[in-house]
């Protein structure tokens, strides 16, 4: 762990340069800050419900590692790279990890909750690159190289619903497979760091309807977020739970590692691989301690099958956008809308939310008349 602390200087990376990036480096970027933002956030919650001191020791030094390796991540994006331009690589990075995630989930239940939201982000997508094209004059297909479709999903002014319609059935730890352990983990990370973005974010354009775009999606985040934490199993143990987001991060970094095009990030990502192996085998020894487990018991062999890879998913979306787009949750079920019951609660919690309008339907009102690009 001592090797990890280095001067302050050595724990900022030079930029991307943000006209040549690859979009699946810069997706790569938004992914890994994700993870580590959740995994400080989360020890941070650890360290206020324990008095074990030997954990809390743990966990500071740990913590103080991994706020370091964000900020290694963070810094590589540039400061000419505008919000609306994070936003979009934001949501291409989610509509392909989704897609990704989805097609390498063996749970059913899951996976449905994977492609339902895929079709939501899609249309986030399409909306702030609407916005990019009004505000800034950018064409969002230039910093997607139209590898992500840019098109309407399932409307934004659809997806207000009560907040019990978030709730979901859960899986069990047990029951799982490790792969569904770390899609878990990894979209819950992505997700919540949209949600935290776009609220940071409002503040940032003088134009009004730019800043309800950012809070209606902001919002849409949150419900996607109360979502997928809902599917988690709330028995898993705290020290369980250190263990499998110790493991996660080295995951999502050797598997950025291998799709890395970039000589420097991906130098970058093996670095910071080795250091998440590191937290990793300190924190089975910790649970070994402190719960009297064998990490076996919850990893097994430790062995994931596939990696996560940022590719297009063309095929995969079209499929979804012609069969799932009408679809709603009711009773724990993804039902198209014409069979959802009159006193559904989102019916009347979408119409008060849309009351005064939406302003994801006011940026397509007001679309630029050039066609946004789409992918060949």
């Amino acid at each position: 762990m001592n090797e990890q602390f280095r001067s302050i200087v050595e724990h900022t990376s030079l930029p991307y340069d943000k006209r040549s990036v690859d979009p699946y480096t810069r997706a790569r970027v938004l992914l890994m800050i994700a993870i580590e933002n959740n995994a400080v956030m989360m020890k941070h919650r650890l360290a206020r419900a324990t008095d074990d001191d030997a954990l809390k020791k743990h966990l500071a030094i740990v913590r103080r590692a991994e706020s370091l390796q964000h900020q290694a991540v963070s810094s590589l994006i540039p400061a000419d790279e505008t919000p609306l331009e994070t936003a979009i690589g934001l949501e291409q990075m989610v509509v392909d990890l989704t897609a990704d995630l989805a097609q390498n989930e063996a749970d059913d239940y899951f996976k449905q909750a994977l492609d339902f939201a895929l079709l939501e982000d899609l249309d986030h997508l399409f909306r702030f690159s609407l916005m990019y094209r009004m505000v800034e004059g950018g064409d969002a297909g230039w910093l997607t190289r139209d590898r992500t479709p840019i098109v309407a999903g399932r409307p934004t002014s659809a997806q207000h619903r009560h907040p019990v319609d978030e709730l979901r059935p859960h899986f069990d730890l047990d029951e799982v497979p490790l792969r569904t352990l770390m899609n878990h983990l990894t979209i819950v990370s992505a997700e919540q760091e949209k949600m935290l973005f776009y609220k940071s974010s409002i503040r940032a354009y003088p134009e009004e309807l730019t800043r309800r775009l950012f809070g209606e999606i902001a919002m849409v985040e949150e419900q996607h977020l109360s979502q997928y934490e809902d599917l988690g199993d709330p028995h898993t143990t705290p020290m369980e739970l250190l263990v499998l987001m110790e493991l996660n991060e080295a995951y999502n970094y050797f598997s950025a590692f291998k799709g890395e095009s970039d000589p420097a990030i991906r130098t970058l990502w093996s670095e910071l691989m080795e250091q998440e192996l590191e937290h990793f085998h300190l924190a089975v020894a910790l649970m070994e301690r402190i719960e009297g487990r064998d990490a076996h018991e919850l990893l097994g062999d430790a062995m994931i099958p596939s990696l996560i890879e940022l590719k297009p998913n063309i095929g995969y979306i079209e499929a979804l956008l012609s069969t799932q787009v009408n679809l709603q949750p009711f009773d724990g079920e993804f039902i198209p809308e014409s069979r959802l019951p009159a006193d559904w609660p989102s019916f009347s919690f979408r119409e008060r939310m849309n009351s005064r309008g939406s302003p994801a339907d006011e940026v397509e009102k007001r679309r630029p008349r050039e066609r946004i690009r789409r992918p060949a």
